[in-house]
């Protein structure tokens, strides 16, 4: 064999053993991911595309003004233009492309993305469709979903099948799926009803309320799983017989398990999202629609009531040698059917601030108190996440984090205690405790960021009447006062 040949064969098999190697690693990966049957990756949308298309909430309105209003002051119609949703995805695309950062926008404009009429952030020349975000019409068009099929086998980044229609010899026929029972009036001629049990269960809502990291799946927002693994999925209490009502039937519901009745569901979609429904407010205002800044206001003062209504405090004294060394806290989870906070949860701020005093008024301990530039101190209790990235190290970008380095958040009917150490009294005979659970939905210098990217086509002072990011607003959940003395007797 001459040396030319010898060095072919060589040549060849090296490229068989690298190419094997290379195949080796990709099938070695914990998460494969089928392309063909999800082509909008990483967002896991399928689309049973037809001549049907998708119909805007504006034709809905026609027939369903009620529902219509209900929506219409809802986060879901405002997924996609929420200005802080906004900044996070332009910032995503800067940092990891667009392709990628399809994943948030498969959730907050499903029609959108699947017919390709969002290529980025901003909403400059987009169609009503692709503008209203989880409309009507996405919800309504669901006709399964993908969960085992995803790379974890669980529901994730808009694990749904989108069927808005199908094709018929005459021409495309719409179908809409929901919980009634169809009738022969149903749609009026404009489409076809089905009846769903899917629309009844929280599986519907799972797809986009299980929110993985696109590459690694990581479970960012863990919602869903929260509840399926707590009290409220074991007592047949799902998604929407706690976030589709009023405020008093969501807390009847929570405290007894009890569902509510078919009359008592609402297109509300409420949650703990203030921030958003303030901003819409503003905007509402701003633009001169009354009756819109009222609707969205509601749903500003809905939103605070549920934090108001989902937690408690016990606050119990320590005694040692029989003086009081510390106070304990338990903070309970007494209506959210998912951990406490959820969703965002290295984002999201929920934290105790307590002032302890003793009979004269001088203050012995505190903890928790929001600095003037609107930060907390490093002495703070948080429920909460801390993200890590690859590294091992801090990082709170979407994108980058692939792991909690910390996870403080309390479970459906669960409680977490915290302890405060209290100076050894000397004179004192009692010691008063002020304890307050509050929240808000980001740290301010994150809020500060994310508004800070808004894309160039969003106009903070002219939509909105910003000209600089004020103290995000908190919410005081639980506010208690308890006296103590100072020692045993």
């Amino acid at each position: 064999m001459n040396l030319k040949r010898h060095s072919q064969i060589v040549s060849a098999i090296l490229v068989i053993l690298v190419t094997s190697l290379g195949l080796a690693m990709a099938d070695s990966s914990v998460f494969k991911v089928d392309r063909q049957f999800y082509p909008y990756y990483p967002s896991l949308i399928k689309w049973e595309k037809s001549k049907a298309e998708f119909t805007p909430p504006s034709t809905c309105k026609d027939c369903h003004e009620k529902q219509y209003k209900e929506w219409n002051g809802s986060v879901h119609s405002l997924a996609f233009r929420d200005p802080v949703y906004q900044g996070e995805l332009n910032k995503a695309v800067k940092a990891v492309g667009h392709e990628i950062s399809r994943q948030c926008e498969g959730c907050h404009s499903p029609a959108g993305v699947v017919t390709g009429e969002i290529k980025g952030p901003g909403n400059a020349g987009l169609s009503e469709m692709a503008l209203a975000g989880v409309s009507c019409d996405i919800c309504h068009s669901v006709s399964g979903v993908t969960h085992w099929q995803t790379p974890s086998h669980e529901p994730e980044n808009g694990s749904f099948i989108l069927s808005p229609g199908v094709n018929t010899q005459d021409g495309s026929k719409l179908i809409k799926r929901g919980p009634l029972k169809s009738d022969s009036d149903c749609g009026g001629g404009f489409h076809e009803c089905v009846e769903s049990d899917l629309h009844t269960q929280a599986d519907l809502c799972a797809s986009c309320h299980q929110v993985y990291h696109y590459d690694s799946h990581f479970p960012l927002e863990s919602t869903y799983l929260e509840w399926k693994h707590g009290p409220y999925a074991q007592k047949n209490i799902h998604c929407q017989d706690c976030h589709m009502v009023e405020t008093e039937v969501f807390k009847r519901t929570a405290d007894t398990f009890e569902k509510p009745k078919r009359s008592e569901y609402r297109h509300y979609f409420n949650g703990a999202n203030y921030l958003l429904s303030y901003l819409a407010a503003e905007a509402a205002k701003k633009a001169g629609d009354k009756e819109q800044a009222d609707l969205l206001m509601k749903q500003y003062t809905m939103a605070v009531e549920r934090l108001k209504a989902a937690a408690d405090l016990e606050v119990t004294p320590v005694y040692f040698d029989g003086k009081i060394s510390e106070i304990r806290i338990r903070v309970k989870n007494m209506r959210a059917g998912h951990n406490l906070p959820t969703s965002l949860t290295n984002v999201r701020q929920m934290w105790l601030e307590i002032t302890a005093k003793d009979q004269n008024g001088k203050v012995v301990m505190s903890s928790g108190s929001v600095k003037p530039d609107g930060s907390l101190p490093d002495n703070v209790r948080l429920f909460n996440s801390d993200g890590m990235g690859d590294g091992l190290h801090f990082a709170i970008d979407p994108w980058a984090v692939t792991a909690f380095s910390r996870h403080e958040t309390i479970p459906p009917k669960g409680y977490k205690d915290v302890f405060y150490g209290i100076p050894s009294p000397t004179s004192a005979t009692s010691i008063s405790v002020d304890v307050r659970l509050r929240y808000r939905q980001a740290d301010q210098k994150v809020a500060e960021a994310l508004l800070g990217a808004v894309p160039k086509d969003i106009d903070l002072e002219e939509i909105y009447g910003i000209k600089a990011v004020p103290q995000l607003p908190i919410v005081d959940m639980v506010t208690t006062n308890k006296v103590f003395t100072s020692s045993q007797r």
